[in-house]
């Protein structure tokens, strides 16, 4: 007898499936001056909404090993559609699906504990990427050699700059190989030093088959680091392709 695939849908040599996928949020057009007026308001049936469509009629699969740069100006959907894939948000509309471990790296340390020291949200972040404390403790001082935060791990991280806590988040979400990297413009984190320490970092995991969506601003960036390319306008999929005319096209729209 043969087994029924729990993803009839979703070929074998695929590792991310997006199907129809619609992302929908519902603005506020009423001003309010405190919480408890809005929960009065809302209550009564006196708060009005506008409804925004961040995404739709988002379709397109990734092959394992894949390596995909997402382009957009600025409010194209580029991060909701990073969210959508990553679990962040449940899409309105389709569905996605995928295979294997993902590591999303979209807003690096954004899941630290601000009271507690570095070390302890080497832990604390790390459980939450779901990568076991046994690892973290093997790889704890690759981890804070990485970061370059040596004098720091037994500070609050409270008292981390942005890019303290950047470099950090990076270093521990990096610390595992995932099947499945997402990047939200996370290789711009730091000085040049770290962010060309960054990007030798992401091409290891890619030679070793990760699959990667990556969203960045820098087309010499996307031209190097991905084999495919797509671009998002208004929150619609305008081109999705090789990289170099992809890249190409995009050029010409934003010159």
């Amino acid at each position: 007898m043969t087994k029924k695939s729990l993803l009839p849908d979703f070929p074998e040599n695929d590792a991310v499936l997006v199907s129809d996928v619609g992302m929908k949020f519902s603005l506020s057009r009423e001003r309010t001056d405190s919480l408890k007026e809005y929960a009065i308001r809302k209550l009564k049936g006196q708060i009005k909404y506008n409804e925004f469509w961040a995404l739709r009629n988002i379709s397109f699969s990734l092959h394992k090993g894949d390596r995909i740069g997402i382009l957009g100006l600025n409010g194209a959907g580029k991060s909701t559609l990073l969210k959508v894939i990553a679990g962040v948000f449940s899409p309105t509309e389709g569905s996605v699906q995928k295979r294997g471990i993902l590591a999303p790296m979209i807003e690096l340390g954004a899941g630290f504990d601000p009271q507690y020291t570095g070390r302890e949200n080497v832990f604390l972040y790390g459980a939450c990427l779901g990568t076991s404390k046994a690892i973290l403790q093997e790889r704890y001082r690759d981890i804070v050699a990485f970061a370059e935060l040596e004098d720091f791990m037994d500070v609050p991280v409270k008292n981390y700059s942005s890019g303290m806590r950047a470099r950090l988040g990076f270093s521990i979400a990096t610390t595992v190989t995932p099947d499945i990297l997402i990047l939200d413009e996370v290789l711009s984190v730091g000085d040049a030093k770290f962010r060309k320490k960054s990007e030798e970092k992401i091409l290891t995991l890619m030679d070793a088959g990760v699959t990667v969506l990556f969203v960045s601003h820098n087309i010499d960036q996307v031209r190097r680091l991905c084999n495919k390319a797509m671009i998002l306008e208004k929150g619609k999929l305008r081109s999705i392709g090789d990289v170099g005319s992809v890249t190409q096209e995009y050029s010409e729209l934003t010159k």
